[in-house]
């Protein structure tokens, strides 16, 4: 499984597929004058900018596939008309998604990785009903 950092959340007025890649990871560095850990952190800690958040969210949603116009649009309507702090944790998902991966594709990816280990015990079928088939050390 590629892990790529796309998160979908509900957000605005649907669902929308955001992904911070290489590329827009850079354009968000140069947007900013920052690097993404910078970014990341300033939002975490309450020392972001406002422009921070609407770029992560714009060019995350181009990263998940809208068309720059489409995603400018939505970021005017449902980001610069609002409260800064409205899309905060937004910004704090998607960014945090494209730097170190979304929560769910750690999670899935740990499963299959330790399924697949030869002597794993980890049933990729999960758990049985049966008995054990050896009598219980005492």
């Amino acid at each position: 499984m590629a892990r790529d950092g796309a998160i979908i959340l509900d957000w605005a007025d649907g669902t929308y597929s955001f992904r911070l890649g290489w590329g827009e990871l850079a354009q968000l560095q140069e947007a900013c004058d920052a690097g993404p850990y910078v970014i990341l952190d300033r939002l975490n800690s309450g020392a972001w900018k406002v422009g921070e958040i609407a770029a992560t969210i714009r060019l995350g949603l181009i990263g998940g596939g809208r068309e720059p116009v489409a995603a400018l649009k939505l970021v005017r309507a449902y980001v610069e008309a609002r409260p800064p702090a409205e899309n905060l944790m937004v910004a704090q998902a998607v960014l945090g998604a494209g730097i170190y991966g979304a929560p769910d594709e750690d999670a899935t990816a740990k499963k299959e990785a330790a399924a697949s280990q030869p002597g794993s015990t980890i049933s990729p079928m999960g758990r049985s009903d049966s008995l054990p088939s050896t009598e219980p050390a005492l």
